[in-house]
């Protein structure tokens, strides 16, 4: 099993529209790559709620069965057209990608 985490940051105005916007139209995309996609176990789309504690506007938790379903993900066209989308929308971009077991916990 491996973990993928991924957060952004969305310009204030980006291909015609405000980051509200924006934000919304990637957290929809993402929201269709399970259905589409092999190898994912779980797969959470966050958005920023109000009342708490918020540094990234959009992020995703998911995790794989195993590296190569994360790999397949990674390069899978469906996925490349969300990475498209977020490209041109996005200021920032942090990951970290995990295997749960190798943590020593």
């Amino acid at each position: 099993m491996i973990k993928h985490i991924v957060a952004w940051e969305f310009a204030e105005h980006a291909e015609g529209a405000d980051k509200a916007t924006n934000v919304a139209l990637v957290a929809e995309a993402l929201r269709a790559l399970p259905g589409l996609i092999d190898g994912i176990v779980e797969f959470e789309v966050i958005t920023r709620q109000p009342g708490l504690d918020n540094t990234f506007d959009l992020a995703i938790y998911s995790v794989f069965t195993d590296p190569a379903a994360l790999q397949g993900y990674a390069v899978h066209p469906e996925h490349q057209k969300v990475v498209a989308l977020i490209g041109a929308r996005r200021t920032s971009r942090s990951c970290i990608d995990y295997d749960p077991s190798a943590l020593g916990t």
